[in-house]
């Protein structure tokens, strides 16, 4: 699906730009934020200046799904889950070629708790979108994830699982998991690494 050309300020200079630009070409920021590393690092005053300018140019199209994955990936940051869900959702639709809107969905559905305190059906949830995500771009943190997953939630309920949380972290190893992509899941997860992961 083409990129549906919005104009809007640029978030940090306010220049004018559009959104199927990559970069604002007056301050050299990026105009969409695609990815949450994108984010990981940006103050949160200046995440809150995307995010308001996101907001408002959705308020005119609400279906545009490059504005929907990026204020979601501003609500991820700024750890408002219930914000962060439907936005990635609504990206979702009829765009089955990001991975990273599946995997950081799943993430907002553990609204900041372990896995261990969600019912059966947020689990289910996230599973399925982990592996929607895998199936369009198989990826070392998705298999880690997933192996979160079956650690905190079906172990420690003693609930049998296939496949297991140690066969998805070999998985996750042979895929290139690398330490950052693990210090940067917790650290978006808002919980402690569990020894065993």
């Amino acid at each position: 699906m083409a990129i549906q050309s919005v104009e809007i300020s640029c978030p940090k200079c306010d220049a004018p730009v559009s959104v199927g630009q990559e970069t604002c070409e007056w301050c050299h920021s990026p105009v969409t934020i695609s990815t949450f590393n994108s984010v990981y690092d940006m103050p949160m005053p200046m995440v809150n200046k995307y995010a308001s300018v996101y907001r408002k140019a959705l308020a005119e199209h609400p279906d545009n799904q490059t504005l929907n994955n990026s204020v979601a990936m501003c609500y991820l940051k700024l750890k408002l889950y219930d914000k962060a869900l439907p936005a990635f959702e609504k990206a979702m639709e009829d765009n089955f070629d990001n991975s990273e809107t599946f995997f950081y969905a799943a993430i907002c559905l553990l609204e900041g708790k372990k896995a261990f305190l969600h019912q059966r059906a947020t689990i289910d949830k996230i599973i399925e979108y982990i592996n929607a995500a895998n199936m369009i771009e198989p990826k070392g943190i998705y298999y880690y994830f997933l192996a979160y997953i079956k650690y905190d939630y079906f172990k420690r309920k003693f609930l049998n699982t296939t496949p297991n949380y140690s066969d998805l972290l070999k998985t996750a190893i042979a895929q290139g998991l690398s330490k950052n992509d693990v210090e940067q899941l917790y650290a978006i997860l808002g919980v402690e690494r569990p020894a065993e992961l």
